[in-house]
């Protein structure tokens, strides 16, 4: 799964390295650094709409909620989404298609989710017996300071028809390969910039063979980090620092 990352370019920043039209500053919000970005945090997402129904769609930065909400969800006495189940903060790749929740997004409301790496929790195996499980987090990064770009889906909730739309987002996730599997049999769907325009395109359906397929991990390193980020209130470069000054990646594929 994916349930924290860390993000610490600005959106205009992204805008301008991937070609995309800045919405989030545009209208008027800009978010610095985050370090430990939690479920219900507003993200920068990518995204790729029309301007004109007949024009070539365009990549877009907007602002985003993590944790998707259906259009269909019902609204409560105070206009907020009704909370029923578990926050859909990750879809699995392997039901995105089908699943209520999210087959209207994968036809035509996809997106990029960008972040610097994101954190996993491996169990550690010298528990004592009886004991809960103490885990040790891990930051998964591109060696090369790039940053990774998720696959997701978004989707537009209005309390009613005349509401104020509320954009929110989720992470597709996949079974983890090589040594991410590891740590946790999951991992975000990561999509390399040739696939960014097919996966986006609003006009064709989701791309069965992205979704399928085995992530490339290629470049990306692995290293143990602080248990500072088990908690959301911490929020700082540390939290993404080896463990020890001298660390060096546990792995690099």
């Amino acid at each position: 799964m994916c349930g924290r990352f860390a993000v610490t370019t600005d959106p205009a920043l992204l805008a301008a390295k991937i070609q995309a039209i800045d919405e989030a500053t545009a209208a008027g919000e800009s978010r610095g650094a985050n370090y430990n970005v939690a479920p219900t945090a507003t993200i920068a997402t990518v995204v790729s709409r029309h301007d004109e129904p007949e024009d070539t769609p365009t990549r877009r930065v907007r602002l985003m909620r993590w944790g998707l909400v259906p259009p269909w969800v019902k609204a409560t006495a105070d206009g907020t989404p009704e909370a029923k189940g578990p926050m859909l903060i990750n879809a699995r790749a392997e039901k995105v298609t089908t699943s209520p929740a999210f087959r209207a997004s994968a036809k035509s409301k996809r997106c990029l989710v960008p972040m610097d790496g994101y954190y996993e929790w491996k169990p550690n195996p010298d528990t004592p017996a009886g004991k809960k499980a103490r885990k040790t987090p891990y930051f998964m990064y591109r060696a090369d300071g790039e940053p990774l770009f998720m696959a997701g889906l978004w989707s537009v909730w209005r309390p009613d028809k005349d509401g104020s739309p509320l954009l929110t987002c989720t992470i597709i996730t996949t079974d983890a390969v090589g040594q991410l599997a590891e740590i946790h049999d999951r991992m975000p769907l990561v999509l390399d910039e040739r696939d960014w325009d097919r996966w986006l395109n609003p006009d064709t359906p989701a791309a069965v063979d992205l979704l399928a397929a085995p992530p490339d991990i290629g470049g990306i390193a692995v290293r143990e980090v602080s248990t500072l980020v088990n908690n959301v209130r911490n929020n700082g470069p540390e939290l993404i620092e080896p463990t020890e000054p001298d660390n060096q990646p546990v792995g690099l594929f």
